[in-house]
């Protein structure tokens, strides 16, 4: 019988359900209100959190976002939008 040691097998655990910490930037494409999902234009979708002005973004607008990968689900932390100042 083959043993193997249960450090092993909690450092593979930990590992398969690690975060992956990204940074992305685009267009937004399109905002689902109801699952708090963000798209860009790139076909990526990201999970928004429930304290989002979601009134704030609006579908063309660029933006830089933040997230984590967990659990196959890109998790946005922090999030950049257009300075609204700004001369163009």
């Amino acid at each position: 019988m083959m043993r193997i040691p249960i450090g092993a097998v909690a450092a593979m655990l930990l590992i398969s359900t690690a975060a992956f910490a990204g940074q992305t930037e685009g267009l937004i494409k399109e905002i689902d209100k109801e699952t708090l999902t963000l798209t860009l234009d790139d076909g990526k979708s990201y999970k928004l959190n429930a304290e989002t002005d979601l009134e704030a973004l609006k579908p063309g607008m660029d933006i830089v976002i933040a997230y984590d990968e967990t659990n196959g689900e890109n998790i946005i932390t922090d999030m950049q939008l257009p300075d609204s100042d700004s001369a163009e």
